[in-house]
């Protein structure tokens, strides 16, 4: 069995430390109470498991279709060949076969275009969209970094005057607990005394009988 030798922050500072016969037995206990209830204390805290509520049989079985197949299959929504390479005349041209080019000429033309646009407008603003970018999320990783640091200086701070506060009274507390053996010390001298007394008090009455 681990033995123990970090104590919580949260434990009084004017307490002497537990010593070692003190955690062996508090990490006794604590193992026979896990012995006794084995479940995780936590898991009364869980959230439920998630059942999703939206699915259909429909989704369910194209779900149970995807996660068989192996290797997963691509999604060919979108035919891109179109757009890769100029479309090439056909040998025997016809007039619904040249409408047919002509209507891909034109999409592939407006696709390339845009392409074009947006790339001569990435080259041109796209590195300082960038470095704007990495500025804002520099300065808030400093702003997070600053309230951290501002948190760890609250506990801290909280945690020197709870100390202090402590060791003001530290003193006072020992001689309310000397005063409170010395009292109780006091008691048991007064009952012990009382019971001399009554049993000197049974004997002078045995003895005139």
């Amino acid at each position: 069995m681990p033995s123990i030798t970090t104590v919580h922050e949260s434990l009084p500072y004017i307490d002497p430390p537990p010593t070692s016969t003190q955690l062996t037995a508090a990490q006794t206990l604590i193992t026979r109470e896990r012995t006794l209830h084995p479940d995780d204390p936590n898991h009364a805290l869980l959230p439920p498991p998630y059942h999703p509520q939206f699915l259909t049989p429909l989704l369910t079985s194209e779900f149970s279709r995807l996660s068989s197949t192996s290797p997963p299959p691509k999604l060919n929504a979108l035919d891109l060949s179109r757009y890769n390479t100029l479309p090439s005349q056909p040998p025997n041209p016809t007039p619904h076969s040249l409408q047919s080019e002509l209507s891909k000429a034109y999409t592939s033309h407006a696709y390339i275009s845009s392409r074009r646009s947006h790339l001569a407008l990435l080259d041109t603003y796209g590195k300082t969209a960038w470095l704007v970018g990495n500025y804002h999320l520099e300065g808030e990783l400093k702003a997070l970094e600053k309230e951290l640091a501002q948190t760890k200086q609250e506990i801290d701070l909280v945690t020197l005057a709870r100390k202090t506060r402590q060791e003001e009274v530290g003193s006072e507390m020992r001689m309310l607990e000397e005063n409170w053996k010395m009292g109780v010390g006091r008691v048991l001298e007064t009952e012990v005394a009382t019971e001399g007394v009554r049993r000197e008090v049974l004997g002078v009455l045995a003895g005139r009988e």
